[in-house]
């Protein structure tokens, strides 16, 4: 009977101990499964794109008005049209597609803009490499050490002897509640954000480039038109100052137009400095110092209007500019920051390993009997600790903060195209109108050279009709470049083709 108890309560003994494994061992799953889905239940969603179909509260004119002169042809405003990644190639200009692509090679801020994005996609490629994989070391140490059998309370001498040690170690913390990932997606979004930066900067350069090339244009022309302007005018007072000494005027006369000449001459320093500094703008955005080199000069002629211009409609525009996409990678990467302080608030558990040999002889260090090996498993958990909520919270209001700052992006975006459609329909009617006033000058002009040569009005009369022929001119070029300026506006307001 005896024996029977003895045998039942070993029995129970070896039951329980295996129950209770298996309790813990359940407990265990449990925990990694449920910390497991804490880690990825907080995906990151992108934001819905903004719940409006128009850019302006009124319909758009899709057919922009049209002007018989140069750059006053015909465009249409096409909605789903596309940009391709080449766009200024659409203007028609090959001297400025070369300066382009000499620019996009040696830009300095587009070459730093380059190296940060390689920056970014090391630094999460070291991160991953050091998280997702095991860290294996290898280490060889020797010491010199001195032993003294006293401070054991045993008989003997001091003696002194080295100690070698080689060996190989393993380490690597388990992600159980996310934390290693969620880091690794900050960095992957931050690497976005560099990609998306870069991308803005190569639009902003090549939009930078088109717009100084027309404006130079448009300044040459002006100070053409005014140079010949400042002509009339000189012959103009030396007429009045004629027929003042002949007795056919007033010396009062004189004023009034030496006024008038003496603020046209004043202008064209003006336009000179404008045209000098746009001239160096050009040689730096090249990559260039202005003293090294002289870029190529443009006149409007190299310029072609684009017949068709795209039009994304604003659910479609959020997914293709640069400035948005880097604004919602910055908020992709503020999510996965929170969710690293989530993870702060779970157990870390970690497991290293060592494998090695320890010999009081070099020769010895790799023989029989010399292998020692380690084995450590940790599981932490934070009990008290008051700054991981407080950092929690922190991570939270950046959230909020990129969560803002995203739909301010969007915001300026959308005022952005909308402020170029209504600048495109304004100054193609403007334009038309220029274009109409100059055709009504010219044949002025044309009807005061008949009469002119009938005798009927005098060479003074000429000239201040020639002065008014000019002066349309002069208005008409300035409205030929807001065409140009305006499109090439709205192809940086649509992304640059980088959807």
């Amino acid at each position: 009977m005896k024996k029977q108890a003895k045998g039942g309560s070993l029995h129970e003994t070896l039951r329980e101990h295996v129950m209770n494994k298996v309790i813990r061992y359940s407990l265990i799953g449990v925990c990694a499964v449920w910390l497991t889905g804490c880690a990825t239940a907080w995906k990151f969603q992108r934001p819905a794109p903004p719940d409006v179909s128009s850019y302006t509260p009124t319909p758009l004119t899709t057919n922009l008005a049209s002007a018989p002169t140069a750059l006053g042809e015909p465009q249409s405003i096409v909605q789903g049209k596309r940009l391709t990644k080449y766009w200024w190639r659409a203007l028609g200009s090959e001297k400025l597609n070369r300066l382009i692509k000499e620019a996009l090679k040696h830009n300095p801020t587009l070459v730093a803009a380059e190296a940060t994005l390689r920056q970014a996609e090391e630094l999460y490629a070291a991160q991953a490499g050091s998280t997702r994989y095991p860290q294996l070391d290898g280490n060889m140490s020797a010491q010199r050490q001195r032993f003294n059998p006293g401070t054991l309370g045993q008989a003997g001498e001091a003696r002194e002897f080295t100690l070698y040690n080689a060996g190989v170690g393993v380490r690597y913390t388990f992600d159980l509640a996310g934390g290693q990932r969620r880091a690794l997606e900050a960095l992957a979004a931050r690497s976005d954000y560099q990609r998306f930066k870069m991308e803005g900067a190569r639009l902003t350069l090549v939009a930078n480039i088109v717009t100084t090339a027309m404006t130079q244009a448009s300044l040459k022309r002006q100070i053409e038109i005014t140079e010949h302007i400042l002509k009339l005018q000189e012959n103009q007072l030396e007429l009045t100052r004629e027929r003042i000494r002949l007795g056919h005027g007033r010396p009062d006369d004189v004023y009034p137009l030496q006024t008038q000449l003496e603020q046209t001459r004043a202008r064209l320093p003006l336009l000179r400095n404008q045209l000098q500094q746009n001239r160096h703008l050009l040689a730096v955005l090249a990559g260039e110092a202005p003293a090294k080199r002289l870029p190529p000069s443009f006149t409007l002629e190299d310029f072609n209007l684009p017949s068709e211009l795209p039009l994304l409609i604003p659910s479609e525009l959020v997914r293709a500019r640069p400035d948005i996409l880097a604004a919602e990678a910055l908020l992709h990467t503020a999510h996965a920051e929170y969710g690293v302080a989530i993870s702060k608030l779970y157990p870390q558990l970690s497991l290293s390993a060592g494998l090695g040999t320890q010999a009081l002889t070099t020769g010895a260090l790799f023989g029989p009997g010399s292998a020692v090996w380690s084995l450590v498993g940790q599981l932490t958990q934070a009990l008290f600790n008051p700054g991981l909520p407080a950092e929690k919270r922190a991570a939270l209001a950046a959230f909020d903060a990129a969560a803002a700052n995203y739909q301010a992006v969007v915001l300026e975006a959308l005022r952005n195209v909308a402020d170029v459609l209504r600048a495109l329909d304004n100054d193609s009617k403007r334009l038309q109108a220029l274009a109409a006033a100059d055709l009504a000058s010219e044949k002025s002009f044309e009807s005061m050279q008949r009469r002119y040569k009938l005798g009927a009005i005098s060479y003074y009369d000429l000239l201040i009709a020639q002065q008014q022929r000019l002066q349309t001119e002069l208005d008409l070029t300035e409205g030929q470049a807001k065409r140009l300026l305006n499109t090439v506006a709205l192809y940086q307001a649509m992304g640059g083709g980088l959807s």
